[in-house]
């Protein structure tokens, strides 16, 4: 790799970082090619991305970015995993796919400027995806006035049952 193609690849991998939401730094050593294009199969349908690069080219790449904490965990062999959509999605993947193989060892991660131990990303993948939350708080905001006009319902719907109970008394007593 000649200087030029150093250079691209650091201001490429700069331009990921800084429209990324989440980078999650793993090692990936032991992995199978198959193995590898699964993982990158499975992120890339959910809005990310799984490079491999130099580590030098990488603590280029992060120097002047949010995600300049992650230079310590650029060390052997080194993937990063940055999503351009919802954070919880690549952990979610990479926490499933290091269950099925050990050799995928996630280091750290960096979420919004602030970096995630490997215990965090684990603790940030059991979380519901963006749409279960969605749908979630869709559900809450929706019980609130269901319930008022319920409670706004129930006293008309109360006068009508007594109006009703007298009606009855009265053909009763006429009887």
């Amino acid at each position: 790799m000649n200087r030029e193609e150093k250079v691209a690849e650091v201001a490429e991998l700069s331009g990921k970082f800084a429209k990324a939401n989440i980078a999650i730094v793993a090692d990936y050593k032991g992995l199978t090619v198959q193995d590898l294009q699964e993982l990158r199969h499975s992120l890339r349908r959910n809005d990310a991305e799984f490079r491999v690069a130099k580590n030098t080219l990488l603590i280029r790449a992060v120097a002047d970015t949010a995600y300049k904490g992650l230079q310590e965990d650029f060390v052997g062999t080194t993937s990063v995993t940055v999503s351009y959509g919802d954070p919880v999605s690549p952990a979610k993947i990479l926490t499933d796919f290091s269950k099925d193989h050990p050799e995928l060892k996630i280091r750290s991660a960096v979420l919004d400027g602030k970096m995630l131990s490997a215990e965090d990303i684990m603790a940030l993948s059991r979380l519901p995806s963006k749409e279960v939350l969605l749908g979630q708080m869709l559900s809450v905001m929706n019980a609130v006035p269901t319930g008022l006009v319920q409670v706004l319902s129930g006293v008309p719907r109360t006068f009508l049952y007594a109006l009703q109970a007298i009606k009855e008394q009265k053909e009763q007593a006429a009887n």
